[in-house]
């Protein structure tokens, strides 16, 4: 019968070393290299992606400056027409004034023209 061998350590150190050299060399094999046609093929798959994510994030952008330059529009225009409407009241509240200023003064000839009328009777 044969008796059982004992690895040195030397020898168990060497053989770690050549299960990890052929690991690595599996990992390499299954690696594919940077001028792999498929690896070529999904570098430029992932370029067109990252181009339309692009252009959408610009076209985004776009109808953003639209939209707040309708905006700025719209409220210029409200505004505009705020200040029409209160220049307008502000005119017919002069008008009404000018009116009043004018019947009071009518009012005050009237009573004026009685009062001397009376005084003439006399």
């Amino acid at each position: 019968m044969a008796g059982f061998k004992d690895p040195k350590f030397s020898d168990r150190l060497s053989a770690a070393a050549d299960a990890k050299k052929a690991a690595m060399e599996k990992f390499r094999a299954a690696v594919p290299k940077p001028d792999d046609p498929a690896v070529i093929e999904r570098v430029a798959a992932q370029q067109a992606i990252i181009e339309a994510r692009e252009a959408r994030v610009a076209i985004r952008q776009t109808a953003r400056e639209a939209e707040a330059a309708r905006v700025a529009a719209e409220q210029a225009r409200l505004a505009e027409e705020a200040a029409a409407k209160v220049r307008e009241q502000e005119a017919l509240e002069a008008d009404n004034a000018a009116k009043a200023v004018a019947l009071k003064a009518q009012q005050q000839a009237a009573r004026d023209a009685r009062y001397a009328a009376r005084k003439a009777r006399r």
